[in-house]
């Protein structure tokens, strides 16, 4: 009787359980928690002179895998519903910011409401709650000026956002948007035109390069630091010890690695102190030289087995709402990815973009955490439905 008595217990403990994380889409809580365990290892080597940023980040996991579990678990009609508010809410605080923020290293960015905020962090969720919530109410009647009305609801908190100023976030956020729009039916041929204009400038800005980034040359609607940044992404050499320090250090760091990396905890490059920010935004340059070419290749495969499972979830969602959310939010894994990898790579300017479930740090993480969360949560529904 006590056996059968043990069995039945642990049959019940077992039911409770599966209850309990039915939210959670398996494939996709298995490649984030195999991105998390390969970020804390590379972070272990990239901090050994830090003492203390391991368990922070451990810290910062479950906080995060409880936000995801939470908004897992949350209807997307309960998100729908808070999406106006929340949007409004850091438009306002956006604005707080731009009028009496705290500045540190020269950006205004930060604001004090009894603990210190960085509100911009808040638009990568509310900007794609709030445009998807836009969408879906004009879902049987999209006209072309609804996407004249979504550019201006994103190009708001994308000024102020820039404005601080905080380029990567504004990118970040941008995206997200565009991300969502796209998805609601804007025509890729109004799009060509824009991509084409953008290559031009590339091309020009190359072109013409050893000219325009002299320093009585000034670019219109950019800081001085931004116009170096994009010329030393060109010519890394001409400010070596300054701007250009990152960019060549990193890509020697991931030359360096090989096929096969140097051997986990033994990069040159990273435990010398010759890869700055290396467990934050350029934790990607000490996991190339430690894991080589074959460790990067793994990688990459996280993030587009990421990327394709989300993309699945947002397919199969059961409202236009749930699909555009989950779309943009998994489009903006891929942009984290794509902007990191760039800047570490040399490919594209150095901006504060982490590299997703890699790079040390709460917030990020933490933000990272609720947009996954949230594509849960479209997963279950359409569970739900079927059931």
């Amino acid at each position: 009787m006590q056996l059968m008595h043990m069995q039945f217990d642990k049959r019940e403990w077992l039911a409770r359980a599966k209850r309990m994380f039915a939210g959670f889409d398996k494939p996709l809580a298995l490649i984030v928690f195999l991105l998390l365990c390969v970020g804390i290892v590379t972070l272990y080597s990239a901090s050994l002179d830090l003492p203390g940023r391991v368990e922070d980040q451990l810290r910062n996991i479950m906080l995060t895998f409880g936000l995801m579990w939470v908004l897992a678990n949350i209807p997307p009609q309960m998100l729908m519903r808070i999406a106006v508010p929340l949007y409004t809410v850091g438009v306002a605080l956006l604005i707080a910011v731009a009028a009496f923020g705290l500045t540190r290293k020269g950006a205004k960015r930060w604001l004090n409401v009894g603990v210190v905020i960085q509100p911009s962090e808040i638009m990568k969720i509310a900007m794609p709650l709030m445009l998807a919530w836009y969408y879906q109410k004009r879902e049987s009647n999209i006209r072309w000026w609804d996407y004249i009305v979504g550019f201006v609801i994103l190009m708001l908190p994308v000024g102020l956002i820039a404005k601080q100023p905080d380029l990567g976030t504004a990118v970040l956020v941008f995206a997200a948007g565009v991300f969502v729009i796209y998805l609601a039916g804007l025509s890729f041929k109004l799009i060509v035109p824009v991509l084409a204009s953008a290559v031009i400038v590339v091309v020009c800005v190359a072109v013409f390069q050893t000219r325009i980034c002299q320093p009585e040359v000034n670019w219109p609607l950019m800081h001085d630091y931004q116009k170096h940044r994009i010329c030393t992404l060109l010519d890394p050499t001409s400010d070596p010890l300054g701007k250009g320090f990152h960019t060549i250090q990193a890509v020697i760091a991931i030359g360096s690695g090989g096929t096969f990396g140097k051997g986990w905890l033994q990069g040159t490059q990273a435990h010398l102190e010759f890869i700055p920010e290396k467990h934050t935004d350029f934790i990607f340059a000490v996991f190339s030289e430690e894991f080589g070419l074959a460790g990067g290749l793994v990688l990459l495969f996280l993030y587009m087995a990421l990327i394709a499972r989300g993309l699945f979830i947002a397919a199969n969602g059961a409202t236009f709402f749930g699909r555009l959310l989950a779309g943009s939010l998994t489009l903006a894994f891929f942009t984290y990815a794509f902007v990191n990898i760039g800047m570490v790579s040399g490919i594209l300017p150095v901006v504060g973009v982490p590299l997703p479930f890699m790079s040390y740090g709460g917030t990020a993480l933490t933000t990272l955490g609720v947009a996954v969360g949230l594509i849960m949560s479209v997963a279950r529904q359409k569970r739900l439905m079927q059931s």
